[in-house]
């Protein structure tokens, strides 16, 4: 399971938005860039053959060197632990295929402004030596704005040297394959021109030209059978428009498009006032082509010298009574002219009514079963195509004729050919898949394909809140947008949890009751003089608040009792003068116990002759005393014990 996987330390896989016989493509995002891309891996039954992957390689870095607005762009390819990748622009959007079924047949100008995208993007690989050899509406992307992007470019290629029996597995475009592929020849450039024209009948009738039970029965129509006329299903395309799909799928590459840059110009052009009714396109057969010349057999050679003589022996009775004919003539000629003009005015007047067909008026036949709309048809003198054409229609259930062509109340020929046209019943779409994206672009996603019904149902669940984790009907199912329901399960986030109340647990035990319920540990520190190091002092959000997993909590866990810092006191003390004698010095020695000195050291000495103050500076430690003493002539005369200062 490839869904959660980063290939490459970059690509993380989100899920699967597309697949095929070769390779199956999925919605990634890449870390470094920040952005979704498309990531195409090749399919692990392909992963052994050595021959495959080198040419999977080479054509990915040839499909890489295209620079083109409607070719989907490559980023990367490469390979690891056997899965072999290319890295592409995600395009948001539906296939082509996707697209016709939803909206087909289209109007000729939007056909159009599609193929002429589609083949400015043929033509540029082209012009690179690079030809695509599995051009079909699967292969072409459309976004919600119509721009095109063609993808798959150098990848089909590489299946060129698998054998025939990968053909339907893997290849899947025998619609779209030309009669030189069918014979079993090489793609050409002109192989993608037949295909771009097989696409562009397909845009504007909603259908392919050629179809059939099996692939080898396919391939043989595309071999014998003449493109149909596209305005037999959509009566609004021009000649001129028809005449670029019967060029560009002429059976001989010799008579189609020479180049993707020709088939876009008559594209551009198409619509001109000169081009509108321009003739049928037809392959003109060469006049002065060599042809068989049958043999002169010999009893015709003596047949014909037979008659030379018999001419040359009546020559002279002839001669003779040639005079006597002479005066007859001119009243043999006005009667041979007075015939001729009767039979014309006959010709104009009498014999139509008695020789050609009546007019009959097409009977209308929708709502009713087939055999009673053949039966009505054949009443009226009308033939009944054996093809019954399918056509979705709104009204009409399924199996009941819809209309015909030419349609009700058209007046045609007595024994004229009528084509019926059957009910599929309401127009349906295949389902896209909007699981992994968020309900509003899901919503939108639905609301493009025209589906009108969707409902949301919520529930918890370890997917990001707003993501559609399941959906009811699954992708791919056929459903008609206008009625069908489509149920969409979307997640809420996991179920809440209510916060204990962390007082008195352990940094230990915190971490542990966070780490179980997925929350996230938000860690700090503060000073307490009531909780012990190391347990809770308090948190946030609090106790009995109710959190998602992956939430932040913080905790702060206690440091214990902040120390106090030292302080220092400053005292004034008066020394006393006392001498013996009048005049004599006296010798002071001040000495100070506290943290920075010791009552043995001398703190101050010095002399006086006269009564003298003096301020002794104490630093003292919290839970610690100060303690001075002064004595003059070794003689304490002052001394004091001082309490740490409370604080004010």
């Amino acid at each position: 399971m490839l869904i959660g996987k980063r290939i490459s330390g970059r690509y993380q896989i989100l899920r699967v938005i597309g697949g095929g016989g070769m390779a199956n493509v999925y919605l990634a995002e890449d870390i470094i860039l920040d952005r979704e891309v498309a990531i195409k891996i090749l399919r692990f039954d392909y992963a052994n053959d050595n021959e495959f992957i080198r040419r999977f390689r080479r054509e990915a870095q040839s499909a890489s060197s295209l620079d083109h607005p409607n070719i989907v762009s490559i980023y990367d390819l490469g390979e690891e632990d056997d899965i072999y990748y290319i890295v592409m622009e995600y395009v948001e959007g539906m296939t082509l295929k996707e697209y016709i079924t939803a909206n087909g047949p289209l109007h000729p100008k939007e056909a159009l402004n599609i193929m002429e995208q589609i083949v400015s993007a043929i033509a540029h690989a082209h012009q690179n030596q690079i030809v695509h050899r599995d051009i079909k509406p699967h292969n072409i992307l459309i976004d919600h704005m119509g721009n095109i992007k063609v993808t798959d470019f150098g990848i089909a290629t590489a299946l060129s040297s698998t054998t025939i029996t990968h053909t339907n597995s893997v290849l899947g475009s025998v619609h779209y394959l030309s009669p030189e592929q069918a014979r079993g020849g090489l793609a050409t450039k002109k192989s993608d021109i037949y295909a771009l024209g097989i696409v562009l009948f397909e845009l504007l009738t909603g259908r392919i030209p050629f179809d059939g039970e099996s692939a080898v029965s396919i391939a043989l129509k595309h071999l014998q059978a003449e493109t149909p006329s596209a305005k037999r299903w959509n009566p609004s395309v021009p000649q001129s428009v028809e005449n670029i799909i019967l060029k560009a799928t002429a059976k001989d590459p010799f008579h189609r498009y020479e180049t993707a840059e020709d088939m876009e110009a008559d594209i551009k052009t198409a619509f001109d006032a000169d081009r509108l009714n321009e003739k049928r396109f037809t392959i003109q057969e060469d006049e002065e082509m060599t042809k068989a010349i049958p043999i002169i057999k010999d009893e015709e050679l003596a047949k014909a010298a037979g008659e030379k003589e018999a001419e040359v022996t009546t020559a002279q009775e002839n001669k003779t009574k040639k005079n006597g004919k002479r005066k007859k003539w001119p009243w043999v000629l006005l009667t041979i002219c007075l015939v001729f003009i009767t039979a014309g005015i006959l010709a104009v007047t009498v014999f139509p009514s008695l020789f050609m067909p009546k007019d009959v008026k097409i009977p209308d036949v929708s709502g009713m079963e087939y055999e009673k709309a053949a039966g009505l048809l054949e009443k009226e003198g009308l033939q009944v195509d054996s093809e019954v054409l399918e056509i979705s229609d709104e009204k009409i259930e399924e199996g009941l004729m819809v209309k015909t062509d030419p349609k009700a109340d058209t007046t045609v020929k007595e024994g004229a050919t009528v084509t019926l046209y059957k009910s599929t019943g309401k127009a349906k779409t295949e389902i896209g898949d909007v699981t992994g994206q968020t309900v509003d672009q899901a919503k939108k996603a639905l609301k493009d394909q025209g589906f009108k019904h969707v409902t949301v149902n919520e529930v918890n669940d370890e997917k990001n809140a707003g993501t559609v984790i399941d959906q009811n009907p699954s992708a791919g199912t056929e459903l008609v947008p206008s009625e069908d329901q489509v149920k969409l399960t979307v997640s809420i986030g996991p179920e809440d949890i209510t916060l204990r109340d962390l007082k008195t647990y352990s940094k230990e035990a915190a971490s542990g009751y966070l780490e179980d319920n997925g929350l996230k540990l938000v860690e700090k520190e503060a000073y307490s003089d009531d909780v012990p190091e190391g347990q809770v002092v308090k948190q946030k959000p609090a106790a009995g608040t109710a959190v998602k997993p992956g939430n932040e909590v913080e905790v702060t866990f206690s440091l214990g009792p902040e120390k106090k810092p030292a302080k220092t006191v400053k005292e004034k003390v008066k020394i006393p003068y006392e001498p013996e004698n009048e005049g004599d010095e006296l010798q002071v020695q001040i000495a100070v116990d506290d943290a920075d000195h010791s009552i043995s050291d001398t703190y101050e000495e010095f002399k006086i002759k006269e009564p003298t103050e003096r301020t002794i500076e104490l630093k003292i430690e919290p839970g610690q005393k100060g303690y001075y003493q002064v004595m003059v002539n070794n003689k304490v005369v002052s001394y004091k014990t001082i309490e740490y200062p409370k604080d004010e």
